[in-house]
């Protein structure tokens, strides 16, 4: 069986263009039959995509030779069956939505590390490790000893800044995040709000996961991800868990053994989050999924809350 390439990506610039890169880059994606979600803003791009070797090369490409995009970096990993069901070039505000309009990496960025600086930094007692990521991700897998805010969402990361840093200007802060997008907008606001010693990993947890042997490796339990994979171990497998397709959040299987946990309608986490006449559409959704896998055809079903504010964070 062919693998099929999993490309996640982003990069800061200023693209005041950015509408008029929408068409281009979606005709590029469609030709080359990949799939996944770009997002487009004049803050920069961010996407996950998949598809061939081949295909995924002349997407790349396709950015890059964009001189404002030459520099973007991305983050690979493999799979046997295709993740995403369809290919969609969205056009944002922000490319991961923070809610602050000056805060700008591309002007001004925390200093990258790489794994093994990474790895030096953490271990050690004296630095703040914070996880820039959303609780739902931060519970199924972090660094030995981070941070977590607690946020729903970025949007709720200024909040924390102000109530649980101010104070702390003078230590060194490292914050790292999926790809290394929303670690690299969080250091840019730490930076402009007065703090100096801001680090942040340079690819995020999957570059970091992709690169760094067993032996070194400080990776604790999963990570989530943007795909129908949910989360991957360390060796950049599919984990053990799976996706609540009433929340969009990641089930365990102790969580899938609770009473409050009914597939495609709830789980532990969202059980009472939804009205009546919300679980009964679920259960009406996942009914027709299930009847449509009986038949052997592909239902994507009706689109539930997303909790996730990026295609890659």
């Amino acid at each position: 069986m062919s693998r099929i390439v999993i490309a996640a990506f982003y990069h800061f610039a200023r693209l005041p263009d950015y509408r008029q890169m929408h068409e281009p880059l979606l005709a590029c994606c469609e030709q080359q039959g990949i799939k996944g979600t770009i997002l487009l803003a004049g803050e920069g791009v961010n996407g996950t995509i998949a598809g061939s070797r081949e295909g995924i090369d002349v997407v790349l490409a396709q950015l890059r030779s964009d001189e404002r995009l030459a520099a973007l970096e991305h983050k690979e990993s493999f799979t046997g069956e295709m993740p995403f069901y369809r290919m969609k070039v969205k056009l944002k505000k922000e490319i991961v939505t923070m809610g602050v309009p000056d805060t700008d990496p591309a002007h001004i960025v925390g200093t990258y590390l790489d794994a093994a600086e990474w790895n030096e930094l953490i271990s050690d007692p004296e630095v703040l490790v914070i996880d820039t990521r959303n609780q739902y991700e931060v519970d199924i897998g972090t660094f030995r000893n981070a941070i977590s805010p607690q946020t729903q969402t970025f949007r709720e990361f200024p909040e924390y800044v102000a109530q649980a840093l101010a104070d702390k200007k003078d230590r060194k802060i490292a914050m790292f995040c999926t790809g290394g997008i929303r670690c690299e907008k969080a250091t840019s606001y730490l930076k402009s709000q007065g703090f100096e010693n801001v680090f942040h990993l340079r690819g995020g947890i999957l570059k970091y996961l992709e690169t760094v042997e067993s032996d070194n490796n400080l990776w604790e339990g999963e990570c989530f991800v943007f795909d129908n994979r949910v989360a991957v171990d360390k060796d950049l497998q599919p984990g053990v868990h799976d996706l609540c397709h009433a929340c969009r959040r990641p089930v365990s299987p102790e969580d899938k053994r609770s009473a409050d946990f009914v597939e495609g309608v709830s789980c532990p986490h969202c059980i009472n989050e939804f009205s009546d006449e919300q679980r009964a559409r679920f259960a009406e959704r996942q009914r027709q999924v299930e009847l449509a896998e009986s038949r052997g055809d592909q239902h994507i079903g009706v689109k539930a809350p997303n909790h996730r504010n990026a295609a890659t964070s």
